[in-house]
């Protein structure tokens, strides 16, 4: 008998002291309140992700540093805010000088995986990974909508990496409901890759932020169903890492990369661009079902906190800091605001922000307005979009929205607490003044500890000629990168 316990004992001890797998699992261009835990207006639209919240430590006031992705996700990967890992659009770059989530996980002994969003975990570096999981065990390509390859890569990743004898760190990335959405098919025909659920344009509903139209509730249907079809792919994976044997040894980390691809979302740093449905399930230090409400984190803090659940030496250099106090129950001081910053497009457009948000307040700032400049979005291509366009013409409420979608003006300020789909401007609302000064000061102090190259315009703010010498100044500079990188292109396609 005392044979027996001790053998379960020393299991049990091998047990604890076996390292912790990690499985990062993010979704691309979803809302928050996509998410029914987190708010999602129709019921049952993500049963997988409810489920995993339901296991999970959620927090209620997470936020990604800006509504685009490439720049969003090397924040998460370097720890490092945009204007200090050199990765503000979307480019890649060589010999960044910091260390990426992987070289920093490969130290620590983990076998590491990346799926999906290989090219935006910039430094380009496939090579670097132990496994790229875009290619299935048969040598085919995984395609990015087919919730099913989600499962087949993860057990893949999870096999490798116990064939290998480490613990491992999968990076699964999931396409949906980034455009294209459901049944919007490149090329034409049907789409093969059909969601669990597909939601009408009657039930969907319709974000503060837009407007109701036939043409835009055609358009968020398909938004919604693609929502589903991200759900059936985190459904995929759970189900893969479950039958793997390792769920109770992997912390799942889950989140979206920013909020939906439609107008005054995506590729802004407004309250729902950057509002993240934020999990953390680890069994045997999270409990199942609590939702952190107080404290606030950021994307900038992933690599810190991940250092610290594996134990890993941190680099010499981070914007970030680790939230591992939270993940354990513990207080944490600090985290009463969080940072925003945005820089440019896919297309090299230059239109730079900055902002600080609160739980109750978001101050935005914006150099580039000056009441001409057309500020340049990915959501310019949508349905949406263009309904808001036409509709504009006869409807001045709804014109209005459009001016300030293309001009925006220098400074907004929003009560999020009551107003999270920032309607209402209050930066020179009487009642709200006396925010302003801590707002931007908290901003000006985080800019001068980033070393923020825009720390001189916010200080001379008030001065329009130095605002737009600024912005052309930063516009020349994106062109001529992107000329450079065209040119490097050309050159290097002619010697091959």
């Amino acid at each position: 008998m005392k044979r027996i316990l001790f053998i379960l004992l020393c299991f049990s001890l091998s047990l604890q002291a076996a390292p912790v797998n990690l499985l990062i699992i993010t979704v691309d261009d979803m809302s928050a309140d996509s998410v029914g835990a987190f708010g999602c207006k129709i019921p049952g639209t993500t049963p997988n992700i409810d489920r995993l919240a339901g296991q999970s430590l959620s927090f209620a006031h997470a936020h990604v540093t800006v509504g685009n992705c490439m720049p969003g996700r090397n924040v998460m990967f370097s720890g490092l805010i945009s204007h200090n890992n050199k990765v503000e659009g979307f480019y890649q770059v060589k010999n960044p000088g910091w260390p990426h989530l992987v070289d920093l996980m490969k130290e620590a002994g983990y076998f590491t995986g990346i799926r999906g969003k290989v090219s935006h975990s910039t430094p380009y570096q496939p090579y670097a990974w132990d496994i790229n999981l875009d290619t299935l065990p048969d040598g085919t390509s995984a395609h990015f909508k087919n919730a099913e390859s989600y499962g087949i890569s993860t057990a893949h990743g999870i096999k490798k990496a116990k064939a290998a004898g480490k613990p491992f760190c999968l990076s699964v990335n999931v396409s949906d409901p980034h455009k294209p959405f459901w049944s919007v098919v490149k090329g034409g025909g049907k789409d093969p890759h059909v969601p669990s659920r597909i939601f009408t344009a009657g039930e969907v509903p319709i974000p503060g932020f837009l407007f109701d139209d036939p043409k835009v509730r055609e358009e968020l249907a398909l938004y919604y169903s693609s929502v589903r079809r991200a759900d059936d792919c985190v459904g995929e994976i759970l189900q893969a890492l479950e039958a793997s044997g390792e769920a109770n040894n992997t912390m799942v980390m889950f989140l979206s990369d920013h909020g939906m691809p439609l107008p005054f979302a995506k590729t802004q740093l407004y309250h729902h661009s950057t509002h993240t449905p934020w999990m953390v399930r680890w069994p045997g230090v999270t409990r199942a079902g609590v939702v952190d409400g107080k404290n606030m984190i950021s994307a900038v803090d992933m690599l810190p906190t991940l250092l610290d659940i594996v134990d890993a030496k941190h680099p010499a250099r981070l914007d970030g800091r680790s939230f591992l106090p939270l993940i354990r129950g513990k207080t944490q001081a600090g985290r009463d605001h969080v940072f925003k910053e945005y820089n440019e497009n896919a297309g090299a457009s230059r239109d730079p922000m900055r902002a600080v948000q609160t739980k109750r307040y978001l101050y935005i700032f914006n150099p580039w307005s000056n009441g001409e400049r057309v500020f340049a979005t990915a959501t310019t291509g949508t349905v949406t979009y263009r309904r808001l366009v036409a509709l504009a013409k006869q409807d001045k409420r709804l014109d209005k929205r459009l001016d300030l979608y293309k001009h925006r003006v220098p400074e907004e300020l929003y009560d999020v607490a009551n107003d999270p789909d920032c309607l209402i401007n209050l930066i020179n609302d009487a009642k709200h003044q006396v925010a302003l000064p801590s707002l931007r000061s908290e901003l000006e102090g985080w800019m001068k500890r980033t070393k923020d190259p825009m720390l001189e315009v916010f200080e001379k703010r008030k001065d329009e000629i130095f605002r737009e010498e600024y912005v052309q100044k930063v516009e020349k500079e994106a062109l001529d990168r992107r000329k450079n990188r065209r040119g490097n292109k050309r050159r290097s396609n002619a010697t091959k």
